[in-house]
């Protein structure tokens, strides 16, 4: 008796997803099976304990080939040794850059060395994320950092251009990178109910409008350094708070605009000058840098705090700082409106993002 055997040859590296996702996140050889069979696989492919012990430790061997290739993505898509379609390349790309929201907070804004390193075992404690997974996804921060902080042009841009990322992805680093360039606090007790997304909304507008690229696309880390000379020029701005005929006359203009507008419009009009010192006093203090790292920090303690305790609505919070933003361009004997709304335009977009009513 002959028995026919069909048998196809092909080249091209298997990736199975799930068993990636598993490397991913740092789990051992051992633990991947056990995690596997309590899936219930075996029952579904009828494969026995042994194979699928080979087939996990198959996998693995191939991650770590492909890790020093994901490094740097552009090789994975020149190299010859792998076969991989480049929609599999693209997605083995974007997962291993991927990260936890729950480990970007805990190293949002620290400075990306052997030093935060060193916390890597208290951060995996702390988020039940494993130490392999924090490792990688710090590692991942801090190779993207060293690779675009020299470079001139878009911050995304390079990003994307160097690591291959979507532009979503992209955009998220650009925003690990800029918070660690410049050292802002994100970890105080009353910055913790703010999310990675809040502070990454807010890192796209400083971008867009107070680094040196805002103002010069040839000026070198154009989107990694705010521009040092209109950070000077915000002392300028203390002027609205500094002159009493100014406050006034602005307190005046807003509170007529608004008048049975707001639902906290006698709770707005008795605090209007505490919270116009507030925000203007943080423009003028952005020439320290110790100050520059507690923007964050002040926003909430000079606004958010005072507003939330007097139980604004998100609405009344946006139509006041619409029209305090817009009111100062009815004041004679203010000379500094281009300053001012570069300024405003986007704290006016940050306040609105971290206010959660």
């Amino acid at each position: 008796m002959t028995s026919e055997l069909d048998i196809f040859v092909g080249n091209t590296t298997l990736i199975d997803e799930d068993v990636y996702r598993l490397w991913l996140d740092g789990y051992s050889v051992s633990d991947a099976v056990a995690l596997r069979v309590r899936s219930g696989i075996l029952e579904q492919t009828g494969a026995t304990a042994a194979v699928l012990q080979s087939d996990t430790m198959d996998h693995y061997r191939t991650f770590h080939m492909l890790e020093r290739l994901l490094h740097a993505p552009p090789k994975l898509l020149h190299q010859l040794i792998f076969q991989i379609p480049p929609s599999r390349q693209a997605l083995l790309i974007e997962r291993y850059y991927a990260f936890d929201e729950a480990f970007v907070r805990e190293v949002l804004g620290k400075k990306l060395s052997k030093g935060t390193k060193k916390d890597l075992d208290d951060i995996s404690t702390k988020t039940g994320i494993t130490l392999k997974s924090c490792r990688r996804q710090f590692d991942n921060f801090k190779r993207v950092f060293k690779v675009v902080e020299e470079m001139r042009g878009s911050l995304v841009d390079n990003i994307q251009q160097h690591f291959l990322l979507s532009d979503r992805l992209a955009r998220d680093y650009a925003a690990i990178v800029f918070f660690a360039n410049n050292r802002f606090e994100t970890g105080k007790k009353k910055l913790q109910y703010l999310s990675f997304g809040d502070f990454a909304f807010c890192a796209e507008l400083m971008i867009q409008n107070w680094t040196l690229g805002a103002v010069d696309s040839q000026v070198d880390d154009m989107d990694m350094d705010l521009d040092k000379e209109f950070l000077q020029d915000l002392k300028e701005l203390k002027v609205l708070v500094a002159d009493k005929d100014l406050l006034d006359l602005h307190k005046s203009l807003v509170c007529t605009a608004l008048r049975g507008k707001l639902g906290v419009f006698s709770e707005m009009e008795a605090n209007f000058k505490n919270l116009s010192r507030g925000l203007v006093n943080v423009a003028a203090k952005l020439t320290h840098t110790k100050d520059v790292r507690d923007l964050f920090v002040d926003l909430v303690e000079k606004f958010i705090e005072p507003c939330r305790s007097d139980h604004w609505p998100l609405n009344d919070v946006r139509l006041f700082l619409n029209q305090y933003s817009a009111s100062v361009h009815s004041l004679d004997g203010f000379r500094h409106q281009a300053l001012w709304d570069r300024y405003m335009g986007t704290l006016r977009g940050c306040l609105l993002r971290l206010y959660h009513d």
